[in-house]
């Protein structure tokens, strides 16, 4: 009786011209890393993020997503790459990466603005008509046969769109409102029913409309990664509310992982809660940082923690190849961040 290898190599031959390597697993493809410059997550994720995916990086606020985002950005910056950091929340702070090391000459900043003010800041406007206003209308032939102009009905026309080109962008919005009809003594006192709330006074705030910036950040994303010629692409949407981040259609997270795959881009998503699902290569998961007790009076660092949720395409412990899909296992790891007035320990 024939064995078990023999048998699979004649199968593998009679199918060889319809089907290669029919009873043989494929390769598993890995993809290059590069180091975040945190020893103890590097050594966790056997080198570092992977290059040409999505990696996302959650938790709240003070966990270490920045800190990591940073250190990885420095390491590549110092290397001569570009890279690019997409700020949704206008929350990067130029001084805090430079103090991380990051070559602020080879990142690129992009923020997106809360406001069409904030946009375009209102510059020093000149009072001036335009030229068209100020040239005279050629003359007309009267029935008369003298020279004569136009009504002079017809040359107001054009005052109301000269002087509201005058008026600074914040004056042009202003509308001016009618005057209310004031209520008699005897009505306001006769009148029972509850007054409306009037409305808060004051601007709303950059957070109650975040709908502008996502699609700003979205699209200059998308502009990037098709552009090419960055090294890693952060997305920092972690001061937007999970239930805005999570209405992103799935279709913009496809279509980042393949063009960061073509490009071999690695691109960092900072969120507050996992929304990438399956487009996502490599999900961390930070927990909420404790202060290091170093000190009775002095503030030297923060303990961090971080678990690896999800992590494709590892690489196998052994020679063999299992064909059912092995369950994830849950991983930490551990480091201390020091403050910078703190000093060698």
């Amino acid at each position: 009786m024939p064995s078990a290898a023999t048998i699979r190599l004649q199968i593998e031959t009679a199918l060889a011209d319809r089907i290669p390597s029919a009873l043989t697993p494929r390769a598993r493809i890995l993809r290059p890393v590069a180091p975040t410059g945190v020893a103890e997550l590097d050594a966790l994720l056997e080198g570092g993020l992977p290059l040409g995916a999505i990696t996302e990086m959650t938790g709240g606020e003070s966990s270490g997503r920045s800190a990591v985002a940073l250190s990885y950005v420095s390491g590549l910056t110092r290397a001569g790459n570009v890279c690019a950091w997409v700020d949704v929340s206008d929350a990067f702070d130029p001084e805090s990466a430079a103090a991380a090391r990051v070559d602020l000459a080879r990142l690129l900043w992009v923020r997106c603005a809360a406001s069409a003010e904030q946009a375009q800041p209102v510059a020093d406007y000149k009072f001036a008509l335009p030229e068209k206003y100020l040239v005279p209308a050629p003359a007309l032939r009267g029935l008369h046969g003298g020279g004569c102009g136009g009504h002079p009905r017809h040359e107001v026309r054009g005052l109301a769109a000269a002087v509201s080109g005058l008026l600074r962008p914040h004056e042009r919005a202003v509308q001016r409102a009618d005057p209310q009809p004031q209520a008699r003594p005897e009505e306001k006192e006769n009148f029972m029913w509850p007054q409306p709330r009037a409305p808060l006074a004051g601007p709303r705030t950059p957070a109650a409309k975040p709908w502008t910036r996502i699609e700003q950040a979205l699209r200059v994303t998308d502009l990037l990664l098709q552009a090419g010629g960055f090294s890693a692409i952060v997305l920092d949407m972690a001061g937007i509310a999970p239930e805005h981040v999570s209405r992103v259609p799935m279709a913009t997270w496809f279509r980042y992982r393949a063009a960061a795959e073509r490009t071999q881009a690695s691109v960092l998503l900072l969120t507050q809660h996992p929304c990438a699902k399956s487009s996502g290569e490599l999900l961390l998961r930070f927990q909420p940082g404790n202060a290091r007790q170093d000190e009775a009076t002095v503030f030297t660092g923060i303990e961090h923690r971080l678990e690896v949720e999800r992590q494709r395409l590892q690489e196998p412990q052994g020679n063999v190849i299992p064909l059912r899909k092995l369950t994830q296992s849950v991983r930490g790891a551990l480091w201390k961040s020091q403050t910078a007035w703190a000093g060698a320990r």
